[in-house]
């Protein structure tokens, strides 16, 4: 089975970590808004440390997802597709990586400016604060983790608009590339594509 991404589709790997991904930004957001209504108690610190710890995961899926995109490549645009939707699909997939790191990032930065106590990843080892408590950054880093979220997941329902639009009104094959081929399908070219566009 061909691992890597080839000329015209996303490999397994990229398939599952993008929608490992997926889950996981809508998992946080639905867990962040749930646990700001909580009452402070010891339920409250297990379900802020949750939201952390799967936060720092979503982090490190997509450090290993880019690492992956440089070796694996990524697959040709799809035939026919306006030079103006290559560009477009480009801008949107740099700043969904740049949102998607970001977003996590700013919530350590965060957890490390209020001073809280040491975060355990999933109570099982020590995440190492990015800075020292500072009272007047806490707030604003607790903001900008806020709205970087809410402008990540604006950018991921565009994203999805425009997969189900070329399914729907294009009929392409931009959305279902990224989904696992039936069996007995063909594989008109599997070769690899190393470079990344």
């Amino acid at each position: 089975m061909m691992l890597r991404n080839s000329a015209d589709r996303w490999g397994p790997v990229s398939q599952l970590l993008h929608w490992v991904i997926v889950l996981l930004i809508l998992g946080l957001g639905v867990l962040g808004l749930v646990m700001v209504e909580l009452p402070r108690s010891p339920r409250w610190f297990w379900v802020y440390d949750l939201h952390k710890s799967f936060g720092l995961t979503l982090l490190a899926l997509v450090v290993v997802r880019l690492l992956w995109r440089v070796f694996a490549g990524a697959p040709r645009p799809v035939p026919g597709t306006p030079r103006l939707q290559e560009r477009a699909a480009t801008v949107t997939h740099v700043l969904l990586y740049v949102l998607t790191f970001a977003v996590p990032v700013s919530g350590w930065l965060y957890d490390s400016l209020s001073g809280l106590r040491p975060l355990r990843w999933f109570g099982q080892f020590k995440v190492p604060k990015l800075a020292e408590p500072s009272q007047a950054l806490a707030p604003v880093m607790r903001d900008s983790h806020e709205w970087l979220f809410w402008a990540l997941i604006a950018l991921v329902a565009v994203h999805a608009a425009a997969a189900f639009y070329h399914h729907l009104f294009q009929h392409d094959a931009t959305l279902t590339r990224m989904l696992p081929r039936r069996r007995g399908a063909a594989s008109p070219d599997p070769s690899p594509l190393p470079e990344i566009r």
